[in-house]
């Protein structure tokens, strides 16, 4: 006979993604997930913009810790999110918060029920600046339509900026070839993406005309572009 807990469905990372995401909204920032390996990115107006990285976990470890570590030099805040376990839990241990102060980092709750409890704000220490990575985060951030990836996924292609993009191209040569002038009326980045040819997507019929290939087709298939960004 199988017990109580095998009955129960597998929560997985993605669970804590939708109530932190509503809590940073709440601060102002705007929030989207798997931006260039981090759950989460979070970004508030101004100039240069407050960069805010995420990482999710169900229990506080030692995995989550060194993810905040990896990410410090890239923004302004970390923020590591984990899913209470109780009054007794680890996230409640006292060296665990002392950790996340010393290392000026943030820590959110998610309660079973989606509620976000702060455990531990995150404090102005930052290590030095790595301002080729931020510029990345934030230009992937801003170059990416919408929120199309749940942070904490795994195992699936991520919704990049240049994929969207690319699905864009993909899905004007949908009806037949076309040249790379007209595509790039719709997708200003199209010569790049077509010529470099990254997913196998393309095929080039002479020169500045391209077709679809069997590969691209499947792609619009799984990704359907009825409402594409670059297309109005």
């Amino acid at each position: 006979m199988s017990s109580r807990n095998e009955c129960q469905p597998r929560v997985r990372e993605t669970f804590l993604y939708p109530p932190i995401k509503r809590y940073l909204e709440g601060l102002g920032f705007q929030v989207k997930g798997e931006i260039c390996g981090c759950d989460l990115v979070a970004l508030r107006d101004g100039e240069p913009p407050l960069v805010v990285v995420g990482e999710l976990k169900l229990a506080f470890n030692l995995e989550l810790v060194l993810q905040g570590i990896d990410r410090m030099a890239a923004c302004d805040q970390v923020w590591l999110a984990i899913r209470l376990s109780g009054r007794r839990g680890r996230e409640r241990d006292r060296r665990v918060l002392k950790l996340c102060r010393l290392l000026g980092f943030g820590l959110l709750g998610v309660s079973s029920a989606g509620r976000v409890e702060v455990l531990v704000e995150p404090t102005p220490w930052r290590p030095r600046s790595d301002g080729k990575r931020r510029a990345r985060l934030v230009t992937e951030h801003r170059r990416r339509f919408g929120d199309p990836v749940a942070g904490g996924c795994v195992k699936t292609p991520i919704m990049t900026a240049y994929r969207q993009q690319a699905l864009a191209c993909a899905a004007s040569l949908s009806a037949g070839p076309r040249r790379t002038s007209d595509i790039k009326m719709l997708v200003p980045d199209a010569p790049k993406i077509l010529l470099r040819n990254v997913y196998g997507w393309f095929t080039r019929l002479e020169r500045g005309v391209y077709a679809l290939t069997r590969a691209g087709s499947n792609a619009l298939l799984q990704w359907p572009q009825t409402n594409n960004h670059f297309a109005t």
